[in-house]
Order: C-alpha cells, then sequence, then structure tokens
C-alpha cells in the first residue's frame, strides 16, 4: 500500500480516535469530579460523613475499575444501542469508554482531593463557610496541580481503551492496525499507527505534566496567599465580636 492510499486513512482514523477520546473524557470528567469528591466528603472525617454511602459508592467505582474494557463493552451493548441506536461506530464507542472512565477518574479525583491541606478547610469551616463553599475555594482550587495530571492519565488510558474498541467496528487507529495491519499483512500501516499513538500519547502527557507544573510553581510562590485571604476574610468577623463583647 502506497503512502498516498494511507494518508486518507489515517487522517480519518485520527480524527475517528481524537473524536472518541475527547467526548469520553469530557464525560469521565464532568461525572467522575463529583464522584470522586463525594468518596472525600462522605469518608470517615469527612464534610459529609457517611460510611454505608462511602462503601457502596466504593464498591461500585471498584467493581466498575476491575472489568476488563473489552467485556464492558459487551456487556453495556444494549444501553449503548439504546443511547445511540447502534452498537458500531465512533459514537457507540464513546458510551462504553466513558462509563470505563468515569470510576477510573473518580479514584484519581479521590486521591488528589485527599492531598488537600486540612487546615485550609478548618479555616473556612471556623468562618462558617458551607460544604459547597468548601468544595469551591478550597478542595478544587488547591487540588487542581493533581487533577489535572489525573485528567492526562485518563486521557491516556481513554487512547488506549479506543484502540481496543476499535477491534469490534468502533473506528479508529485501533480499527486500522487490526484490519490493515493484522488481517492483510500491512505492516508498514501497522507501525505507522504505532508511531501516530506514541507521538499523540507523548504530546497529550507533556502537555499535561506541563500544566500541573506551572500550576505547581504558582502555588508554590503564592502557596500562603489561600490562608492570607481566609484569614482577611475573618477579621471583620474577629472585630465585630469584639466589640459586641
Amino acid at each position: 500500500m502506497t503512502w498516498s492510499e494511507m494518508q486518507p486513512l489515517l487522517a480519518q482514523a485520527c480524527w475517528d480516535t481524537l473524536y472518541m477520546v475527547g467526548w469520553s473524557t469530557l464525560i469521565a470528567i464532568v461525572g467522575g469530579l463529583p464522584l470522586g469528591i463525594l468518596l472525600v466528603l462522605t469518608d470517615r472525617g469527612g464534610l459529609l460523613q457517611n460510611t454505608v454511602a462511602n462503601r457502596v459508592i466504593g464498591q461500585i467505582v471498584n467493581v466498575a475499575r476491575s472489568m476488563p474494557f473489552i467485556i464492558l463493552m459487551v456487556a453495556l451493548m444494549g444501553f449503548t444501542r439504546m443511547i445511540t441506536g447502534t452498537t458500531i461506530g465512533r459514537e457507540a464507542a464513546i458510551v462504553p469508554l466513558a462509563v470505563g472512565a468515569i470510576p477510573f477518574f473518580a479514584r484519581l479525583v479521590e486521591t488528589a482531593v485527599h492531598e488537600v491541606d486540612g487546615g485550609l478547610v478548618e479555616a473556612v469551616q471556623s468562618m462558617g463557610g458551607s460544604t459547597w463553599t468548601i468544595v469551591r475555594k478550597v478542595l478544587v482550587p488547591e487540588s487542581l496541580p493533581s487533577l489535572i495530571s489525573s485528567a492526562t492519565t485518563t486521557v491516556v488510558a481513554l487512547i488506549g481503551y479506543s484502540a481496543m474498541a476499535g477491534t469490534v467496528g468502533a473506528g479508529g487507529l485501533g480499527d486500522i492496525a487490526i484490519r490493515y495491519g493484522y488481517q492483510r499483512f500491512e505492516t508498514g500501516m501497522m507501525w505507522i499507527t504505532v508511531a501516530i499513538l506514541a507521538v499523540v500519547i507523548s504530546l497529550i502527557q507533556f502537555a499535561g505534566d506541563y500544566s500541573a507544573r506551572r500550576l505547581r510553581r504558582r502555588g508554590g510562590h503564592s502557596g500562603a496567599a489561600p490562608k492570607l485571604r481566609l484569614l482577611k476574610a475573618g477579621k471583620p468577623a474577629k472585630a465585630e465580636a469584639d466589640q459586641t463583647a
């Protein structure tokens, strides 16, 4: 197969892969971020401590994470057909990709949020801050570098999942590698596909690491800023209490 014949196939395959990974990543973040934060809030000592709810959610996440992706695709075929009207193609592949990525990202979010300094949470609590305020003003901003790293890890994992989805007619680079590299013995096409995947993953990993590193440096230079703002916010309340006394 000549390069002129490969080029349109590879271009379409790259677009299909990016399409599947992009949408499934967005859905995974929208679903996994609140789920991971909920795991932290309902944990022992959390703001919404609920041992039963935490264990139930944790078990669901663990079961979903432990299921091999190829089995998950087959198990969700009925649900996928109900959502998209088909079980073949890139739109159909987004459903199992997103369902598999949500619990994966949720656990990474849980780990990232657990790293937040408890002193900041206690400071906001002492000023009467609600749980939503703590989540929005402390937990998410302070764990943002780790959340970006978690999202990067999720995207890389989804690229690998999308390649597996290509084996069941989802399209993308995995489909090209199977149809041409394996079934038609086009070794050149297969290695070009592998090279493209390696480059894409490297670029995504570099971008994620760079963004997380920049945020950590910014936080390092102004790490006391959140605490300072909290203390400043608390001064009027303290002064008012002194006057009342």
